[in-house]
């Protein structure tokens, strides 16, 4: 069984910002987690970028996400989607 993760990303990013973005997607991918991510609009501020992951990932998944969040000072961009 899979578990999908989703992400809630702010529009609006500054360049540091979408790269940033850009390499946590990467590294989600590199590592093995998910294969792909899909985006659909929220609404006029915000995506949901979602991905599956085995159940077994699905929290060092969330612990890497929340990890590279605190360590680029992104948790006014994106944030774990519940």
């Amino acid at each position: 069984m899979e578990k999908a993760i989703k992400l809630k990303v702010r529009k609006e990013l500054n360049g540091q910002q979408q790269l940033n973005i850009i390499k946590l997607k990467g590294s989600l991918i590199s590592k093995g987690y998910t294969e792909i991510i899909h985006i659909l609009d929220q609404d006029d501020d915000f995506h949901i970028n979602s991905f599956e992951t085995s159940l077994e990932n699905t929290n060092e998944v969330q612990d890497f996400i929340t990890a590279f969040i605190n360590r680029e000072n992104l948790a006014d961009t994106i944030s774990l989607y519940k």
